[in-house]
């Protein structure tokens, strides 16, 4: 099974860069000429990942019908561009991996719910877990979750993309490893917050902890399993994006609790902060669904400029008090 990658950012040839570690032959598609041009001339893409040399064996293509000659594909691309994405690949059966985190806003349907309806087609996987694109195109250790309701195709794939420093753990709960990827993006904004305004390390744990609380309540209303949310794709990739700047949602939110305007933030910038997307669209789905998520209200409420950092704040610490 040759596997290929869709998507020319960071988390898109770190996996191409992973799968080609071991010299086998790995094909990348990316929008951008000049990021291919890189790739293939310099073996590096200068535009996401400039310190990372690139394999040899990994080669970069912007004509997406370059990508028929897969027989599946690691879907690599914002959340909000997956519908066209998938809608424009040549081989509308060829198994898709879906490594986008988010929620799309125009129907507030989960990645997999809108790849099916663009390939109906495609056997559906999801990768997802605590994961920074420079340390797995590094090679330093990670452990992911794999997660496809075809047993027989997942631990195939898993076998495809197993390397000895990138280990995928396989799952059957589709919905929970999409749900964990989503939910944690607008609770690492909201960590952020708390270390821009030096509001301590305490603070920040209690928002992981009541965080996940919001993202189980969420995950199971809407069908996940508990050990899925508390796994990797779930409390680990939150850990992970809740606790450094090198998460851009929590970069998002250090600046916002540093008292910078959202809007200032999210300008002219090159990758994209999916929880500000996710945020609104994860407000309304939960409100929809009757699930209680006040982290997630002041996130939404803080970038719609409708409260400052301090009355965030205050809303959460002065709701009324009750049994954990």
């Amino acid at each position: 099974m040759r596997i290929g990658v869709v998507g020319g950012g960071a988390w898109g040839t770190a996996l191409a860069q992973t799968l080609a570690s071991d010299g086998e032959t790995i094909l990348l598609w990316a929008y951008e000429e000049e990021v291919t041009a890189s790739i293939n001339t310099a073996h590096v893409n200068q535009s996401y990942l400039p310190t990372i040399p690139l394999s040899p064996s990994l080669h970069a293509t912007s004509a997406m019908a370059d990508m028929a000659a897969c027989d599946a594909l690691l879907i690599v691309c914002p959340a909000q561009h997956l519908r066209g994405i998938v809608g424009q690949l040549p081989n509308p059966q060829s198994p898709l991996i879906l490594c986008a985190k988010g929620i799309e806003a125009e129907t507030g349907k989960l990645m997999s719910q809108v790849a099916h309806e663009a390939a109906p087609a495609a056997p559906i996987a999801v990768l997802s877990g605590p994961t920074f694109a420079h340390e797995v195109a590094t090679g330093l250790p990670a452990a992911v979750t794999l997660a496809c309701e075809d047993g027989e195709l997942g631990q195939a794939l898993v076998a495809q993309i197993a390397r000895p420093h990138f280990r995928p753990y396989l799952s059957d709960d589709v919905v929970g490893a999409e749900i964990g990827g989503a939910v944690k993006n607008v609770l690492a904004i909201a960590c952020g917050v708390a270390d821009g305004a030096g509001l301590g390390l305490n603070a920040r744990a209690a928002l992981i902890s009541r965080g996940f609380a919001e993202m189980t309540r969420f995950g199971l209303k809407l069908g996940a399993r508990a050990e899925t949310l508390a796994g990797l794709s779930g409390l680990g990739d939150l850990v992970l994006t809740c606790s450094s700047t090198n998460s851009r949602n929590f970069s998002l939110g250090k600046g916002l609790g540093e008292g910078k305007p959202a809007s200032a933030l999210m300008e002219n910038r090159r990758t994209i902060a999916e929880g500000a997307f996710t945020a609104p669209i994860l407000r309304n789905v939960a409100r929809t669904q009757g699930v209680d998520m006040p982290i997630v209200e002041g996130v939404c409420a803080l970038l719609d400029g409708e409260v400052g950092v301090a009355a965030m704040i205050d809303a959460l610490m002065s709701r009324p008090l009750r049994s954990e």
